[in-house]
């Protein structure tokens, strides 16, 4: 996540759609809210906070049946 805004971001979410068969799994540098279907990620109380210019990285495994791309990909600031 990176801001390029011209004001702090006061926390950050990343919203993504998983295919059927896939499960999300081991999040680092973010928490989620849910393992299937519709997941958010969210920020850590430590890296919530971006001043302009700034950046955080977060990760995640996925699991799946098939090989196939998340279905819909969103980021934003809650």
């Amino acid at each position: 996540m990176r801001n390029d805004g011209t004001g702090a971001l006061g926390g950050w979410t990343v919203g993504m759609t998983l295919a059927p068969g896939q499960s999300l799994s081991n999040p680092w540098n973010g928490r989620n809210t849910g393992t299937t279907g519709a997941v958010t990620a969210r920020n850590t109380d430590w890296n919530g906070t971006l001043a302009p210019g700034a950046a955080t990285t977060f990760g995640f495994a996925v699991t799946a049946s098939a090989s196939t791309a998340p279905h819909t990909l969103t980021c934003g600031s809650p």
